[in-house]
């Protein structure tokens, strides 16, 4: 009796991994077939987001028309 309820726990045990493995490998299953694919759908959705967006900065312009101004004024003043 003992060896039929170690056999039928045993068998339980089992049981329990094999569903365990089977989640387990439907869990690491990719949509994407290709890396191409996955780039394709990574930037749309960055899009629809609006991390894409041209964003205006304004400093570049503003230091070199401060060098420029300097550039000039030296170029005056030594003369």
């Amino acid at each position: 009796m003992y060896h039929e309820l170690r056999k039928a726990g045993t068998s339980a045990a089992l049981l329990s991994l094999e569903a365990a493995a089977a989640s387990a490998r439907g869990g690491f299953a990719c949509v994407f077939s290709t890396s191409d694919e996955y780039e394709t759908a990574l930037i749309t959705e960055r899009r629809a987001q609006g991390r894409y967006g041209w964003s205006y900065n304004p400093w570049p312009l503003v230091a070199f028309a401060g060098c420029a101004l300097l550039v000039t004024a030296m170029a005056a003043f030594f003369r």
